[in-house]
């Protein structure tokens, strides 16, 4: 169940479609997108130029922007710090806007069982790694690819068995049990929702299957959808290489003082 302090009109700004001259709202994803794939989500390491810029870019952008990624909120804090942005974390499971968790999805009473089998799975195969996110719980097995079908079965038999409560999120190597009404795409429209985005184009950037119903959402409210990386099919309209490349315009946006939808439209 989604707890949710406060609901802006979600439904009214689907309705808007910007015009290209619009200021943006600016969302992100972490992993794959700020910061390159590492062999364990322990691992990973931020430029430390990139938290500074973007605390320059929301300044410059009204405060309008966001990360939305399937790390939980404290995570990224700690990552990030001393900095502190609005957050959409665990997929939109739970989201902080201006300082303040907003809305929060309960954890579900299936989680411990859940927990117990994939440990129970990764202390007897070599590689696999179970993240605890306390609302949602993630496999990896990027480490041990081989193990891809049987914890991809293990996984979809967990969800199977949790009901429709929770639901199965797949991406690269790594399969998540997240709440069943949070979604990338859910979380980006509910915070185009709250005054400081509202009437802004929506730019959202990411990397993996997790981000393609950011993608759709975005593209519905007449957004920019980009994804990282040119590896398989994607809803989003525009590509970057790789997060080597947004980083190189996000710091010189925030160096420049100016970033459009077009700064992310390369030929």
């Amino acid at each position: 169940m989604m707890t949710t302090l406060i609901e802006p009109d979600i439904a009214a700004s689907s309705r808007e479609i910007a015009p290209a001259h619009r200021e943006i709202a600016l969302f992100l994803d972490f992993d794959g997108t700020l910061v390159e794939i590492a062999p364990s989500p322990d691992d990973v390491r931020l430029d430390r130029r990139v938290a500074p810029a973007l605390t320059a870019l929301r300044a410059q952008l009204g405060g309008a922007l966001a990360l939305v990624s399937g790390r939980p909120i404290g995570f990224l804090d700690g990552v990030l710090a001393p900095h502190r942005f609005d957050i959409a974390g665990l997929h939109g499971a739970q989201i902080r806007v201006d300082d303040e968790i907003r809305s929060q999805a309960d954890t579900h009473e299936g989680m411990r069982e859940a927990l117990r089998d994939l440990v129970r799975f990764a202390n007897s195969h070599v590689g696999i790694i179970v993240e605890d996110k306390r609302i949602s719980v993630a496999l990896h097995w990027r480490l041990a690819p081989a193990l891809e079908d049987e914890a991809l079965a293990l996984m979809r038999g967990i969800a199977a068995r949790m009901g429709p409560g929770m639901r199965l999120q797949e991406g690269k190597s790594v399969a998540e049990l997240v709440p069943a009404g949070a979604s990338k795409g859910s979380a980006i429209a509910w915070l185009m929702a709250t005054p400081t985005y509202a009437g802004r184009q929506p730019v959202f950037i990411g990397d993996d299957i997790t981000d393609e119903d950011g993608f759709e959402a975005v593209n519905a409210m007449g957004g920019v959808s980009v994804r990282i990386g040119a590896d398989r099919e994607s809803h989003a309209t525009c590509r970057l290489a790789s997060p080597t490349a947004l980083r190189h315009i996000l710091l010189e946006a925030a160096e420049s003082g100016h970033l459009s939808a077009a700064s992310f439209k390369q030929d």
